[in-house]
């Protein structure tokens, strides 16, 4: 058995490696080490950031003889456009999205309203053109004006460049009104979410990041499609337990965020919103301060949600999006480049894939292999190296088996015969005795005609035989 396990034990321990080893390289996950955090959270949420547009277009019919004023109206097509822009989130893979009760605020107003807000709009633009005063200009326009036509639209603006008619399902309250939440659908499927999380759970000084369209980010310099790229400012919770007017809770946070960015998620270090921006601090000498923004607690946002019957679910372009970056960041190019393709087969207007597909492409050529992809192979590998290592166990520990088997044998074909110092007399009596009448276990092997001392060293000499073919010592 010394000679058989000195050959199968080190085999055995080389097959077990085999399978320790394909385990490990099955088991590895891309490293992503290098790249930040910040980085991470800003590819995974910002095709789900959204700008929202909320107007109204207002037509007029002017009744008095002024071509002056009628040149001005001519030039306006006798419309007035109003209304504004803000962010949101989505946060369902078919459409729901979280942003601002204000910042959808026209969609909800009565149309004698927007037609008031829309009149001071023109009289103001009279007024400047005329160099005259807002109340001569409001007194005069006001007798020979009247609108004629109110056209309202809530517009979602998607990363990727689509723009979609968005309704309101349910609806807060503006800024001091209420609770500044409203939650829209639009048309769609797969679309990229962020998850919801729980405000309850937030400290003061955690880490968050403010993602929107702030119009400050905005500008003639940059060209058409920057306006579809969102703006992630960093920042922390500087307050946890302040409160509006009407005793609504806020967070207060110092991430830079102006105008545009109404309605933007706040987003914590695991990718999940708590809270959605809804105002900033007061001005000071009239000059807007940063690091002094409030937002709408999330888990207050939840309760929109559920009166919208909204669902937060996670969708397979999210899934396939970020296993892509996984294995992306990791230099991962060849799978990565498969997992992308999948999001655009499911999503083609993805804002941020094709960037992705193409990236790929140019780095395929230096992708690390993935051991995963090779798991059939090495469950197979695995298989027949542990039936191996039984065999070779069987094999090993049935010699011992063997030995005890010979031992036993070989020590039954001399007993009870002994070598005996007594007289000659006794000893011929004992030789001389028939057979048949000795111990059955005794044998004549050298065919004499009796059992003697010769007989004893055939037995052991075929018992020494034996051990030698067993390959025993």
């Amino acid at each position: 058995m010394k000679k058989r396990a000195l050959f199968t034990i080190p085999l055995c321990l080389l097959f077990i490696g085999v399978i320790v080893t394909s385990f490990i390289l099955i088991g590895m996950k891309p490293e992503t080490g290098k790249v930040s955090q910040a980085q991470k959270l800003n590819e995974y949420t910002k095709p789900a950031v959204v700008r929202i547009i909320d107007y109204a277009v207002v037509g007029w019919q002017f009744n008095d003889y002024n071509p002056e004023v009628e040149a001005i109206l001519n030039e306006l097509n006798y419309q007035t456009l109003i209304g504004g822009s803000g962010s949101g989130a989505i946060i369902s893979s078919n459409g729901y999205i979280v942003t601002n009760a204000h910042v959808t605020e026209l969609a909800e107003m009565e149309d004698q309203e927007i037609a008031d807000l829309a009149f001071e709009q023109l009289v103001s633009t009279i007024a400047d053109y005329f160099q005259v005063d807002f109340h001569i200009a409001y007194d005069y326009m006001v007798a020979f004006t009247k609108w004629t036509g109110i056209e309202k639209a809530t517009k979602v603006i998607l990363p990727g460049g689509d723009i979609l008619d968005g309704e309101i399902k349910s609806f807060g309250a503006p800024i001091n009104e209420g609770k500044d939440v409203a939650v829209l659908k639009i048309e769609g499927k797969n679309l990229p979410t962020i998850p919801l999380g729980d405000s309850d759970e937030v400290g003061n000084q955690d880490n968050i990041w403010v993602s929107g369209y702030p119009a400050a980010a905005d500008s003639n310099l940059l060209s058409p499609d920057s306006s579809l790229v969102s703006t992630m400012n960093a920042g922390q919770i500087t307050a946890t337990e302040k409160k509006t007017e009407q005793g609504s809770p806020v967070l207060q946070i110092n991430a830079a965020s102006t105008h545009g960015n109404s309605g933007g998620p706040v987003i914590n270090k695991n990718g999940e919103i708590i809270g959605l921006l809804t105002f900033r601090g007061n001005t000071v000498n009239g000059q807007e301060v940063q690091g002094f923004n409030f937002a709408v607690p999330v888990n207050t946002v939840k309760e929109f949600v559920n009166q919208a019957g909204a669902k937060n679910t996670k969708s397979d372009t999210d899934r396939l999006y970020q296993e892509g970056l996984q294995l992306y960041w990791g230099g991962y190019y060849k799978q990565a480049l498969e997992k992308f393709e999948a999001v655009e087969r499911i999503y083609p207007n993805h804002s941020e894939v094709k960037d992705y597909i193409s990236n790929s492409e140019k780095k395929i050529g230096e992708s690390k292999i993935l051991w995963s992809d090779y798991s059939t192979t090495f469950y197979m590998v695995d298989v027949v190296a542990g039936l191996l290592i039984l065999i070779l166990l069987v094999f090993t520990f049935a010699g011992k088996s063997n030995k005890t088997k010979a031992a036993v044998a070989g020590t039954s074909s001399i007993h009870p015969m002994q070598v005996s110092d007594k007289t000659d007399t006794q000893t011929t009596t004992q030789e001389t005795k028939p057979a048949s009448e000795g111990d059955d276990n005794r044998a004549d092997l050298n065919k004499d005609g009796k059992v003697d001392i010769q007989d004893i060293l055939i037995a052991l000499q075929e018992h020494q035989k034996n051990q030698n073919k067993d390959g025993n010592d």
